[in-house]
């Protein structure tokens, strides 16, 4: 190897006689690798891969035929898989623990539904609590 001003810009990497192409991200595994080591885009393709679950099975969460218990385990079982797929690895900021928990909150508000508050008899969003 060699120090010159544009080591830093070349498009490849090579090793003997194989070249090898520079990139920002690839996926390995069914895990996004960045030149960063953020695990950033892995959470938002994460996100993306749950809203598409949760839409596939939103007739059945919306159904009245099924107890809110059962769509939780679906939610637990189907969705939240999708989306955490790879976590083991993950090593998280606040910042993407509340995205998680955002993504997770509101597929839970979905499940359940507004509430009709009893002082007021007006129908409210649920709360996280």
């Amino acid at each position: 190897m060699t120090r010159d001003r544009n080591a830093g810009r070349s498009n490849d990497i090579k090793i003997d006689s194989t070249s090898f192409e520079r990139v920002e991200q690839f996926r390995y595994l069914g895990t996004t690798l960045t030149r960063h080591d953020t695990i950033q885009e892995e959470i938002k393709s994460g996100v993306n891969s749950g809203n598409a679950c949760f839409y596939s099975v939103q007739n059945l969460l919306s159904s009245s035929m099924l107890f809110q218990d059962m769509k939780v385990k679906i939610h637990r079982t189907i969705i939240l898989h999708v989306v955490l797929c790879g976590c083991e690895t993950w090593s998280l900021t606040l910042r993407e623990e509340r995205r998680l928990r955002v993504f997770g909150n509101r597929v839970l508000r979905r499940i359940f539904g507004p509430k009709r508050d009893d002082v007021t008899d007006e129908w409210r969003k649920l709360h996280s609590e």
